[in-house]
């Protein structure tokens, strides 16, 4: 379970069920302050209209017909994103190695290593090079999203080193990074309305995460956990929710901060009608903070106007 072996070290061959989902995804910042990243490789793409059209004719469809590999650059001259879905004949899968196409997931040993050779939309840029997350601690946990568990989540690196090389475009940095894994036995929208996650790094060197959901039955519940650099797990209790201010696509969005510090959006990294990705200072454990944070609104994603623009963004190859 949680796309990961008993030891930590991520599993790639792990089953998924016909309409489920299972994704790897990667988030790093560069010492400097100046780039970024995201990387989400998926087995049954959450995003695909392809898998939701497949699913609406036979929901006994294979995951596996529809897998990307999205990648999403920041900063300077170095913006770009991809993300070409590719089907069964153009895949593998095996215990430590993922392949999509022309790019591909490994475990060597001690790190994650990237390839990536994908073409950018909506400008066909190349994004072509390496990326390579070495963890700091490997954890094996995951825990459910959902009352009837069928979705579930945990880090496999909370905190990471990440070294970036790329040829297209011309870009070489080190930074600190996050890995985990997403998976459900059925579609997002069966259980979820929205959520709101962030990821951030502490002084001692440990991670926080909050992971704030409201379902679709109406319950909410409040992940709010730190990942220490001895292995261990602690949780704690959530700050209340505090609202930040709607980008262009005017999604809801929230975190979990304390009042008596400053909340800022320093960056917004990806805006669109479902989905929005940025970097906030705000406040947690008596600590001003830096994080990682993503909103996700399930109706939007599942509205027919978001479907059809969707393959602009997505295309599909075989």
């Amino acid at each position: 379970m949680g796309g990961r072996h008993p030891d930590g070290t991520p599993r790639f061959d792990q089953a998924v069920p016909p309409g489920g989902y299972l994704w790897w995804y990667v988030d790093a910042l560069s010492d400097d302050g100046q780039y970024g990243l995201t990387i989400i490789a998926f087995v049954g793409s959450v995003f695909s209209p392809y898998y939701y059209w497949a699913r609406a004719r036979n929901p006994n469809t294979n995951p596996e017909n529809h897998c990307a590999i999205n990648v999403a650059l920041y900063g300077p001259r170095a913006r770009r994103w991809a993300m070409t879905e590719r089907g069964c004949q153009s895949i593998s899968r095996d215990a430590h190695h993922f392949q999509v196409g022309p790019s591909q997931l490994r475990w060597t040993g001690e790190s994650l290593d990237i390839d990536l050779n994908e073409i950018a939309v909506p400008f066909a840029q190349r994004v072509r090079g390496t990326i390579r997350l070495f963890p700091n601690q490997l954890f094996n946990f995951t825990t459910a999203l959902d009352q009837e568990a069928q979705h579930h989540w945990g880090p496999i690196a909370p905190s990471a080193r990440v070294e970036v090389n790329l040829e297209r475009p011309t870009l070489s940095w080190k930074g600190h990074g996050y890995l985990d894994s997403n998976e459900g036995e059925e579609p997002i929208s069966a259980a979820f309305v929205e959520w709101d996650w962030s990821r951030a790094n502490m002084r001692d060197g440990s991670v926080t995460v909050l992971y704030d959901i409201r379902e679709k039955s109406g319950h909410e519940q409040v992940l709010a956990l730190r990942f220490k650099r001895d292995g261990t797990i602690d949780s704690f209790d959530a700050p209340p929710r505090q609202s930040l201010p709607k980008a262009f696509w005017r999604v809801a969005r929230s975190i979990r901060s304390q009042p008596s510090f400053p909340l800022r959006v320093n960056q917004t990294l990806e805006d669109t009608p479902f989905y929005i990705r940025s970097v906030l200072q705000s406040g947690l454990l008596g600590e001003s903070i830096l994080s990682m944070h993503e909103t996700l609104n399930v109706p939007k994603l599942d509205r027919l106007s978001t479907r059809l623009m969707l393959p602009w963004r997505m295309p599909r190859r075989p």
